[in-house]
């Protein structure tokens, strides 16, 4: 937990003007500062920086805060991230959170590790770059593939020339371990003489992948020529995690903001050349599907995502697992569409031949994730069958679980009802009904359905069959963990209950409040909610966030690991708290109906509302119980990353790290006893 008093003395030292004067060049007007908006496309400026107010404000599309805001709207950074930044760059100390002085140091020495990783990486980038300009051939791919030296530039595109040993001209010592580390070198053997190393790339047009922040953390490479792989990737390491981090974002954010959504496509040749057409907000997955990171990820930048895919097979496969990755983020203020191209292109070769406006239209005919949603739903069934309309429905189920709970889920389950030929009320009944019961039998290795959507729990990995006899010595530890194991002792036998005779009433019962034959006490209140639907009982996610929002000053009270578990909840909840973490850096804690009001202002209203509407009881929440449902939380995720583990067969480091879940588990679960 970061002081409150730091941050405004940290506010208080750093200079607004310099900090976003490193993303935004910026004229003297008067007392202030003015250019062109980062947040939104324009010709004219109207994005005002005042130095003596310490903050910026764009007139255009209203945006404004002060420096840590600006930063995490701009970088994507989290608050910790933009805090530790601003800090460093005026040689402040952020205080130290509660985590132990051991947890300290390896937090301290992760991050001393990391930033040389980096600087390692920003070294060979820049010696990749160099050799580009001295290879005649790598520039003449680049010119044959359309890409002009400015677009390369910005890029910081380069070339690992053939040979073995490339890099030893790069770096003093070729036998430095941060080589190997950071994945640029390959070592076969054991430590000593006879160890055998060698440059993981060559002769390849290399593609720097950066973070938000615009660090060197990995690379792709392509070859020039016919060769396999035709694209090789960094391996992963403690700075790249290719499930995590998507090519072209950093290089994409203005465009992002420009166009107003994000275009994800698979290959690093598509965003290049995309860019090159004047589609500067494409980004790529590096090799791998679409995760829900990715798009979690992408909506910190923008609030419309349009996924483009081949329109062969692959490609179809590639939209499935990019609609599973989307579907818990797909609240009601977002959109997302799916673009498929003629099974002939890819996005490169489509515009290099068709054109950027012909692009262009097939962006604005994209489909919409409800329609796409359908579609793969019926794949293979025969809706004019009731054999066909029931696989449908078995197929969306999961699928449609999977949404947040909106106004698009419901309009959704219409639209399902109608192609299953079944009345709407008569399929939700049917739905709500098969979720509430014990999950169904698993068939070995079977996932089982999702849950549904907006209950504020952690969406857990994939349920397993993992017979008796598969789980190894630490099976108790994980029936422990997760609730799992047969009972110590078999219950004693019992008689089957037999009743003594037929019950009959006695004459009609008549019912009503206050009439004969009522249960209403004499002098009892007349209880206003007979007959009123029942109101679904809050999740623990619903609790927290309502706690927050009724009392935001608590936000500071609660650690910074707190705030990053309550950031990772599926939507409506993450969204929210993000959003409260910036009104909270912008204009510290405020009451409710000043919340309100920005909520509404945001159009995020609808979503907060209804968890402060059931607030209002006779007892008003403590701190004390705000931490405990952050706790319960936090045990909830472990359970889940445990059950992952488990069904994975850990050995070595994972097995480590599935012993130490189980530890943290227990050490919650005393805490809260």
């Amino acid at each position: 937990m970061i002081p409150p008093g730091f941050i405004q003395d940290l506010l208080a030292r750093v200079d607004i003007v310099d900090v976003v004067g490193r993303h935004v060049e910026l004229k003297k007007a008067g007392i202030n500062h003015k250019g062109l908006c980062p947040f939104h496309g324009e010709k004219t400026p109207s994005f005002i920086v005042s130095p003596t107010r310490q903050t910026y404000h764009c007139f255009g599309c209203g945006v404004h805060g002060n420096a840590i805001g600006f930063l995490m709207e701009h970088t994507g950074a989290g608050f910790i991230e933009a805090v530790e930044d601003l800090a460093q760059q005026v040689g402040m100390q952020v205080p130290q959170d509660e985590r132990s002085p051991a947890e300290r140091e390896r937090a301290k020495a992760q991050k001393a590790r990391e930033a040389t990783l980096t600087e390692t990486l920003a070294r060979a980038s820049e010696h990749y770059r160099q050799q580009l300009k001295k290879s005649p051939r790598a520039i003449d791919y680049l010119k044959r593939r359309g890409l002009t030296g400015q677009i390369a530039a910005r890029f910081a595109l380069g070339y690992a020339p053939e040979g073995w040993r490339g890099l030893a001209s790069a770096f003093p010592s070729y036998d430095d371990p941060l080589l190997a580390e950071s994945g640029l070198v390959i070592t076969q053997g054991e430590d000593g003489a006879e160890q055998k190393r060698y440059d993981r790339f060559r002769d390849r047009v290399m593609f720097p992948i950066r973070n938000v922040q615009g660090e060197v953390i990995g690379f792709g490479g392509r070859v020039l020529d016919k060769g396999e792989p035709k694209y090789l990737n960094s391996p992963e390491t403690p700075v790249f995690h290719k499930g995590r981090e998507l090519y072209g974002l950093y290089e994409g954010r203005t465009g992002l903001r420009q166009r107003g959504y994000a275009l994800v496509v698979e290959g690093y040749m598509d965003v290049v050349a995309l860019a090159q057409h004047g589609f500067g907000n494409a980004v790529a997955t590096l090799g791998t599907a679409c995760t829900a990171e990715h798009v979690q990820k992408l909506f910190r930048f923008t609030e419309s995502v349009v996924f483009s895919f081949d329109g062969d097979a692959a490609g179809r496969r590639a939209a499935g697992r990019a609609l599973e990755a989307a579907l818990p983020h797909a609240s009601d203020t977002r959109s997302i569409k799916f673009l498929f191209l003629p099974a002939e292109h890819d996005p490169d070769s489509y515009v290099r031949e068709l054109g950027a406006e012909a692009f262009e239209r097939c962006v604005e005919q994209a489909v919409p994730l409800s329609r796409q949603l359908v579609e793969v739903s019926s794949e293979g069934c025969d809706l004019s069958s009731a054999e066909g309309r029931a696989r449908f429905l078995a197929n969306a189920k999961p699928l449609w679980n999977a949404l947040p709970a909106g106004l698009l889920k419901r309009q959704l389950l219409g639209e399902l009802a109608r192609r299953a030929q079944l009345p709407d009320q008569e399929l939700m009944d049917l739905w709500q009904t098969g979720s509430a019961a014990a999950p169904a039998a698993r068939a070995g290795g079977a996932r089982r359905a999702a849950a549904p959507a907006g209950d504020g729990g952690f969406d857990g990995p994939p349920d397993y069959d993992i017979p008796h006899g598969d789980i190894p010595a630490y099976e108790e530890d994980y029936a422990a963990a997760v609730g799992e194991g047969a009972p110590a002792t078999e219950p004693a036998a019992r008689k089957p209950w037999k009743p003594k005779g037929e019950w009959k009433p006695k004459g009609e019962w008549k019912g009503g409040a206050g009439g004969k034959g009522g249960w209403k006490r004499r002098g009892e209140p007349e209880d206003e909610t007979l007959g009123l639907p029942r109101r679904q009982p809050l999740s623990p996610a619903d609790h927290a966030l309502r706690m927050l929002l009724l009392n935001s000053a608590w936000w500071e009270r609660l650690s910074d690991q707190d705030h990053q578990l309550l950031h990772e909840l599926p939507p409506p909840h993450g969204e929210l708290i993000a959003w409260l973490e910036r009104h909270l850096v912008n204009h510290g804690p405020s009451p409710w109906s000043v919340l309100e009001a920005a909520l509404a202002e945001e159009g995020l209203l609808d979503s907060a509302r209804p968890l402060v509407s059931s607030a209002h009881g006779p007892e008003e929440a403590l701190l004390e119980e705000l931490q405990h449902v952050v706790r319960g939380l936090r045990i909830a995720q472990l359970k889940s990353q445990s059950q992952a583990l488990a069904a994975s067969n850990p050995q070595g480091p994972d097995l480590e790290r599935f012993r130490e879940i189980l530890a943290r588990i227990r050490e919650l679960e005393a805490t809260g006893s």
